[in-house]
């Protein structure tokens, strides 16, 4: 039997660091410990085998041959796999989610914690994620920009066939009324500025004038658009990266907090508790707790880490 892999952060180009960068992964998947949530929407697409998630109000299992998408934003964890597993996909930031030609609908529902899941998938999609995770991965710029744009126009096309939406629409409150074909553009420019500057003291004035609306308005809109408050959004993207930090064998939890740009401690452990259940105090310790069991970083395995 197969020794279990277990998942780790990778503390310097990891997905929950790096929150603004779309990448992509073709790999055996490990099994996460514990929760775990970044700011972009992952796609998942199973090429053999199996995965069951715990995400934030319900349970999934994926099968070969689903994609399904998911926001990473709400603590979630791959908790158990078929022994032969091999998934490929990406992590979208919301730049690029929002400039998807999906129904609004769809995107709201995700953002609040609906799981996509469509089986209307064939053999091109195996060959071609492990297309696009190669060109991503080839180092040549070109290639890498291809790859995001095929991933993007395969995502695309979901609309054109059956999928089903977990929990299900009953549980999801649609928050898109009111929306036009306006509003993913400004939330696109709210979601540049805040990417830009998520680490610097910001609030709402700066990103409504980065965005040139007003600043009521650009609340409302990402908020229809979300689910989140901008201050929400904010937060998850400092959360994310501080999440990282914390990895770090050296890390110090105050200024984990200031250099993910929160203003003070209390603001930080107050968010942090708020998405994870605990502090980051505890969170730390729990991670340097975890077995000494091989780890995966980016699909690559490697020995243990602390």
């Amino acid at each position: 039997m197969t020794e279990r892999v277990y998942y780790e952060p990778d503390v310097k180009n990891g997905v929950e660091r790096l929150p603004t960068v779309l990448s992509m992964f073709h790999a055996s998947p490990p099994v996460m410990l514990a929760p775990h949530w970044h700011a972009q929407v992952e796609v998942n697409y199973i090429v053999r085998g199996w995965v069951h998630y715990r995400m934030s109000g319900h349970e999934v299992r994926f099968n070969e041959g689903d994609m399904a998408l998911f926001w990473g934003g709400l603590p979630h964890q791959l908790d158990d796999a078929a022994e032969d597993v091999v998934y490929a996909g990406g992590h979208l930031p919301l730049v690029h989610f929002f400039r998807l030609r999906l129904p609004q609908d769809v995107q709201s529902k995700l953002m609040q914690g609906a799981t996509l899941v469509s089986q209307a998938t064939d053999a091109s999609d195996t060959f071609n994620f492990a297309r696009w995770n190669d060109y991503a991965r080839s180092g040549d710029p070109m290639k890498a920009g291809i790859a995001v744009d095929e991933l993007l126009l395969r995502i695309e096309r979901v609309r054109f066939d059956a999928y089903k939406l977990l929990p299900g629409p009953a549980n999801v409150v649609s928050v898109v009324d009111g929306l036009d074909h306006h509003s993913s553009p400004i939330v696109v420019r709210i979601c540049d500025f805040i990417a830009d500057n998520f680490r610097e003291e910001i609030d709402s004035a700066d990103i409504a004038q980065a965005a040139d609306i007003h600043p009521k308005y650009a609340m409302n809109v990402f908020k229809k658009s979300t689910g989140m408050t901008l201050n929400d959004y904010v937060n998850l993207m400092r959360l994310s990266y501080a999440q990282a930090l914390l990895m770090q064998e050296e890390a110090n939890v105050l200024q984990v907090a200031m250099d993910s740009g929160f203003g003070s401690l209390s603001a930080f452990n107050k968010s942090f508790r708020k998405i994870a259940g605990m502090s980051p105090t505890d969170f730390r310790r729990d991670v340097r707790r975890r077995p000494p069991a091989p780890v995966t970083v980016n699909g690559r395995t490697n020995g243990p880490m602390n």
